[in-house]
């Protein structure tokens, strides 16, 4: 009988089409089941948590696919890092074995049986970009108030209809979400801004960071944030931000799986902050 193999992605999206693929291979994706086919010898179509869009990271991007074949966690890791780019890792390997995927109510699914996830957007905050962070960190070079935009942010949390911070061509059934955290923090000129929530729309996370840098230049008042949601019109807030210093974080999974994750905060370049 199959295993069901867990992976931990990191990669950086700066060059590729987004995470799905696409009939010109040049997605995230697209690079993984390469890699897989060649380890593996055989055709390996990979399931994730979240799509990511052209340009955005992903530091914990969780992956699954079915295998009869018997290896070894490290070899995994090791095996499938040898065909893949420099731009994408498999971090690590778990298996579930067929005992576990006896009914459909206990068997793990990468995106289906994950109950939060966490996003990080970077911002470098200076008068003149940088060299340094192109395609790794937003930029703004009007001076932003973090305290203003944590004030802000708290109208976003709880379950909400969040239809306001929804894009166009967004598939989700539903608009209402639950968000977890929302929280805002700054580093010399680095400003990073964290989301968790149940799950999150088709650019929400980067139209949720365009509105709050007008809260921050002091375009809008915080209040703002609250009356956007409730008046669900996309056209009322700001534009969408660019993709640039979006990052997955982190998955969220019941502990029964057992999945090797990273404990501590998930933070891209070791960004550390005080409690």
């Amino acid at each position: 009988m199959a295993n069901r193999i867990v992976l931990g992605i990191e990669y950086d999206g700066s060059h590729y089409q987004g995470w799905q693929t696409q009939p010109h291979g040049k997605t995230v994706q697209d690079n993984l089941e390469r890699a897989l086919s060649q380890f593996t010898k055989e055709k390996v179509a990979t399931t994730c948590a979240g799509r990511t869009d052209a340009g955005v990271h992903a530091l914990e991007q969780i992956v699954h696919f079915d295998t009869a074949l018997e290896r070894e966690m490290y070899s995994w890791v090791n095996g499938v890092n040898a065909f893949l780019p420099e731009s994408v890792v498999v971090r690590w390997s778990h298996a579930i074995s067929s005992e576990t995927l006896s009914t459909e109510e206990q068997e793990f699914h990468s995106r289906f049986s994950a109950f939060s996830r966490t996003y990080h957007y970077v911002l470098h905050n200076s008068p003149v970009r940088s060299p340094l962070w192109s395609r790794r960190a937003g930029w703004c070079f009007r001076p932003l108030d973090v305290e203003r935009m944590s004030l802000a942010a708290q109208a976003l949390l709880g379950e909400q209809d969040f239809t306001v911070f929804r894009a166009a061509g967004c598939q989700a059934k539903t608009p209402i979400k639950t968000m977890y955290e929302a929280k805002i923090r700054q580093q010399a000129e680095l400003i990073v801004f964290s989301f968790s929530a149940s799950a999150f729309l088709h650019h929400m996370v980067r139209n949720m960071v365009g509105a709050l840098i007008f809260v921050g230049m002091g375009r809008r008042e915080p209040e703002w944030i609250a009356e956007l949601i409730g008046q669900r019109d996309r056209s009322l807030s700001a534009p969408t931000f660019m993709p640039d210093g979006l990052y997955l974080a982190r998955v969220g999974y019941d502990k029964k799986w057992a999945l090797p994750q990273v404990e501590h905060e998930n933070l891209p370049f070791a960004l550390r902050f005080s409690a």
